[in-house]
């Protein structure tokens, strides 16, 4: 019987298939006792059952290259880490050997206690880490119930209807064939909604009663551009999504036809598109669609790929084969940017943080720790002499902070001068603007700034105080707040005044639909994932700037959202 349901789109496309449900991890299980006779083999059934879930993740972490090795690496790292945690292992054994437990019910009520640890913490974090747990013993569970012979659970065809879904599942579940994931939980602004964009893989959040609805077998059609759901679909849902099959069809071939054209406006203004990347595939696809050049190259991969730290040889290839990668255009490197909360597994012993996202992290980290900072400048100075090279220093707050850096730029210069290595000449350097003290404050220091990057997704959550991956307060997290224009009104305004280049690049600079906004508070230089860089061509090259330029003033009188958005849809 045809059902229609709704959830929030997180990662645009459409699909049809059969579902897959999996079920929430309630564990339920056969709760009775074993005979003392039964216990060596229940242990030895345990143990294959987490050696199982072990290779699974290390299995998974090898087939993973470049962006999703750092999107999905350190999620995995630490489910393989939770599964070697001495104190889940040796209470599993003793539940089964003293307790007399089945391995499913040992299992069961292991996570029952940990997740009573986790939730009783105050560290909003290691709160939050109570869904990985439940992630890592669901997989031991479903290994201790897995046939010998079916190791490769066919979803190839199928959508996965789920509770939630983690960022560390999307690429396995892609690799075996799914073709959409629809998830009763979740925010379109979370780690699992923007891999699974970088995936291509259609994404729906917070359809809160598929679960209650979709059974396995069932025929399901989402369109996850608007979040609708159709279970059973009738002959007319059919129709209509074979029609908008050909229509994506059509539009992706238009958009292939732009790889070549000028970013223009229709009233003949040049825009600038750069493209986010932090592996080899995203610099080769940035290439090939025409990017401007690479507008913010990540560094943390280099650092979470491994323990260890990566040396100033390994650091410098890298760079290097990035500047030879864009053949001569211009590369924006960013400084390591990473927190406690994900460097405890690179080399660097860092001590837990109540709130990673306000404590130890960009430039603070850099500057905390100078032989590591020194080294990775060493790295980009020699990169730049391949080819023009930009750094990009992320969470600046104040004029001390780039004084700092800038010193030891000229330390690090130096440096290799004296070691007559050969170095950039000509390297610019600019601020990240994600801090609301940077923003308001970017005339304290523009004189020490060659340009400067808008990074959107951390300075509307610290401006509107919003965690961006909370999935209650998904509403309230949006770039279109009057408050957020308004200051990116005032940075495109001023940078212009003083010559000084201002970019977006955050997620905000990659919706299409933000084009119109950004063109008219003044931005022309937009950097953004290489994925959606044709939409935005598009876009740029629809929109009459001196338009738009025109009804700015409009747009920074609107009072909300609804406003915002009325104005959009003039």
């Amino acid at each position: 019987m045809r059902r229609a349901l709704r959830g929030q789109g997180a990662s645009r496309g459409i699909a049809l298939g059969r579902v897959r449900v999996r079920h929430p991890q309630a564990l339920v299980v056969d709760e009775r006792r074993i005979e003392a006779e039964e216990v060596p083999d229940e242990i030895q059934r345990l143990h294959r059952a987490l050696d199982a879930a072990r290779a699974e993740l290390h299995g998974l972490r090898e087939r993973l290259h470049g962006a999703l090795a750092h999107e999905v690496g350190e999620f995995l790292d630490l489910h393989v880490m939770i599964l070697d945690d001495p104190e889940l292992l040796q209470g599993l054994d003793d539940l089964v050997s003293t307790g007399r437990y089945s391995a499913d019910y040992a299992l069961k009520l292991q996570r029952d206690r940990l997740a009573s640890v986790f939730e009783g913490m105050h560290d909003d974090y290691f709160r939050s880490r109570r869904e990985d747990l439940d992630h890592v013993i669901g997989r031991v569970h479903a290994a201790l119930h897995r046939r010998g012979d079916d190791g490769a659970v066919g979803l190839s065809g199928e959508i996965l209807v789920c509770e939630t879904i983690a960022p560390s599942e999307l690429a396995e579940l892609q690799s075996q064939g799914v073709v959409g994931v629809v998830a009763a939980t979740g925010s379109p602004l979370s780690h699992s909604a923007i891999l699974a964009r970088s995936l291509h893989l259609p994404l729906v959040l917070g359809a809160a009663d598929i679960l209650a609805h979709a059974n396995d077998g069932d025929a399901l059609m989402m369109d996850a551009a608007s979040g609708e759901l159709v279970l059973e679909p009738d002959a007319a849902d059919l129709k209509r999504y074979h029609r908008r099959q050909a229509e994506i069809g059509r539009e992706q071939a238009q958009l292939s036809r732009l790889r070549r054209q000028p970013t223009r406006t229709v009233d003949g203004v040049d825009i600038r598109l750069y493209a986010n990347a932090e592996s080899r595939e995203d610099v080769a696809e940035a290439h090939a669609l025409g990017a401007d050049g690479i507008g913010l190259y990540r560094t943390e991969f280099l650092f979470l790929q491994r323990r260890e730290l990566p040396t100033e040889d390994e650091q410098f290839l890298a760079y290097r084969d990035l500047v030879l990668g864009m053949a001569g255009r211009v590369v924006t490197i960013r400084t390591l940017d990473l927190g406690a909360d994900k460097a405890d597994h690179t080399g660097l012993a860092l001590r837990s943080e109540p709130n990673p996202a306000l404590g130890l992290r960009g430039v603070r980290l850099s500057l905390a720790h100078e032989p590591l900072f020194l080294t990775q400048l060493r790295a980009i100075l020699r990169a730049a002499a391949y080819g023009p090279v930009r750094v990009l220093v992320p969470m600046v707050c104040c004029r001390e902070e780039m004084l700092s850096v800038l010193e030891m730029v000229e330390h690090a210069r130096e440096s290799l001068r004296v070691e007559g290595v050969q170095a950039g000449e000509r390297v610019e350097f600019g601020a990240m603007i994600e801090v609301p003290a940077a923003a308001l404050g970017l005339p304290d220091f523009i004189d020490l700034v060659d340009f400067v990057s808008v990074g959107t997704n951390d300075l509307v959550q610290y401006l509107l105080a919003v965690d961006r991956g909370h999935e209650s307060l998904a509403t309230l997290y949006t770039p279109r707040h009057p408050s957020v224009l308004r200051l990116l009104g005032e940075l495109f305004s001023y940078g212009r005044r003083n010559g000084i280049p201002v970019a977006v690049c955050g997620e905000m600079a990659g919706e299409a639909a933000n084009v119109p906004l950004l063109l008219a508070l003044g931005l022309r230089d937009f950097s953004l994932h290489p994925a959606t860089l044709l939409e935005v061509r598009r876009a740029v090259r629809e929109s009459d700037l001196a338009s738009l330029r025109r009804r700015a003033r409009s747009l920074l009188r609107a009072h909300d959202r609804a406003g915002i958005e009325a104005w959009l849809a003039r």
